[in-house]
């Protein structure tokens, strides 16, 4: 499905790191996403499962056990070529994770997708964690989801070899200014 017009946005990062800062530049200028949370909320809404940070976690590993590691990636990837074939040619992806993913996404677009990673440091992440009004996680939560998320997920990965990295140590208005330089840079909304 290679395409020279289409690009493809993948953000990755650690809970806390900046991700959904990022993601909301640019749903702000009207790209769509694909939030690879959304197949699993779906999922846990249709068997009827109420949705909490140690549910989510425990589906995510059924499902994942049971459908294999690419159930969320092959949803993600229908959406995105959805998207594509009724004219978008900007996507943004919300939640590549793991490695698996990573595998699968760029088999499907080799030269569609660009990876940004967004990082920040472990101390910054977990304040963050703290202050955030939509789950909010203690200091030993951050540090099990960190774990969980290196371990279970494989989350490393798509960090480690990122296309880019965008620095997220300073105030959020540093951030929106870097990750907005990258986006010019990269081209992604030409």
């Amino acid at each position: 499905m290679e395409s020279k017009d289409v690009k493809i946005l993948a953000i990755v990062g650690m809970a806390g790191s900046g991700k959904s800062t990022a993601i909301d530049y640019l749903t702000d200028k009207k790209i769509p996403k694909i939030y690879f949370g959304g197949v699993i909320y779906k999922a846990m809404e249709e068997a009827g499962i109420e949705r909490t940070p140690e549910s989510e976690q425990e589906f995510r590993r059924e499902i994942r056990e049971r459908e294999g590691k690419d159930f969320v990636v092959k949803r993600a990837i229908q959406e995105a070529k959805n998207l594509i074939n009724a004219g978008q040619k900007r996507v943004v992806l919300d939640g590549l994770y793991s490695w698996t993913e990573y595998k699968i996404l760029r088999k499907e677009f080799p030269t569609e997708m660009t990876v940004v990673a967004i990082v920040a440091p472990k101390a910054l992440r977990r304040k963050r964690l703290a202050e955030r009004k939509e789950r909010p996680f203690n200091a030993e939560e951050a540090a099990q989801r960190d774990i969980h998320e290196i371990e279970d997920i494989e989350k490393g990965g798509p960090i480690a070899i990122a296309d880019y990295y965008v620095d997220n140590s300073g105030t959020i208005e540093e951030f929106k200014e870097n990750f907005a330089k990258l986006v010019d840079e990269i081209e992604f909304l030409k």
